[in-house]
């Protein structure tokens, strides 16, 4: 590789809401940005104030969907790369070289999936179907990329490539089991109101045959079991997490029907 390639810039940008537990321990790795941007999610505890010890680009955006959120945050990069993290999530030494390597000698390709190391009570959570775990690409061009403006589990669009980085980011999503309910009760309402705006039909079915093949899924199909008794632990949350879900739409439904 030619030694006067300059090295291209990019834009760390961070959506937290309510994150002051994560937020110093997500930005401290991200010191090595050309620029980092936070967009708070209309936090009411000391998100925004952690922030600002880190950089001064912190905007507050008020939350009408995952989707449309990640697009606002983007918009606010002021570098063409754009590293989205969100603010339980880490970024690895490995993962920061990796990017800029493959920038340096895959300039074809415009966004890239990166794995995530996820933990769950002390330990990493290898099977379940928790790694590699890619989602939406989290290194994109951003004018080749923009999300669908879901309410949650949003997904994307891409002019171009897509690559898949090696080196994972490490993420906590929930600090214990108490923090599991507390945003499952704000994820299943969210899912629950995407659902019934697809018009997607409830039957009463769905609140045993999908819980119960949610478990059968993590815990048996994706090896779960050997992930241990947080492994058992965790297919068993996912399971109720999906009887709430379905449970909210058909309320959703019935107080529709009932006005």
């Amino acid at each position: 590789m030619s030694g006067n390639i300059s090295r291209p810039k990019i834009s760390a940008v961070v959506i937290a809401f309510n994150e002051e537990r994560n937020i110093r321990e997500c930005l401290e790795t991200l010191r090595w940005a050309d620029e980092v941007v936070v967009v708070d999610n209309a936090s009411t505890d000391g998100t925004a104030r952690i922030s600002r010890e880190f950089t001064s680009h912190v905007y507050w955006h008020e939350f009408t969907g995952f989707g449309r959120l990640r697009n606002e945050s983007a918009a606010h990069a002021t570098h063409d790369w754009v590293f989205s993290l969100d603010a339980d999530e880490r970024a690895t030494p490995e993962v920061q070289n990796e990017m800029y390597q493959r920038l340096q000698e895959s300039p074809d390709v415009l966004a890239y999936c990166i794995p995530r190391r996820n933990h769950f009570l002390g330990k990493w959570i290898k099977y379940s179907g928790w790694y590699p775990n890619y989602r939406h690409p989290q290194l994109f061009h951003k004018k080749s990329m923009r999300y669908t403006e879901d309410i949650i589990h949003e997904g994307y669009e891409v002019n171009g490539p897509v690559g898949y980085l090696r080196a994972p980011i490490d993420h906590y999503p929930f600090r214990d089991i108490q923090h599991f309910f507390e945003k499952m009760n704000r994820y299943t309402t969210l899912m629950a109101k995407k659902m019934n705006k697809q018009e997607r039909p409830f039957k009463a079915h769905q609140l045993l045959t999908h819980p119960s093949f949610t478990f059968f899924k993590m815990f048996c199909l994706r090896l779960g079991f050997l992930d241990g008794t947080p492994g058992l632990i965790l297919a068993g949350l996912y399971a109720y997490y999906t009887f709430v879900k379905y449970a909210k739409l058909w309320e959703l439904g019935h107080v529709e029907q009932n006005r």
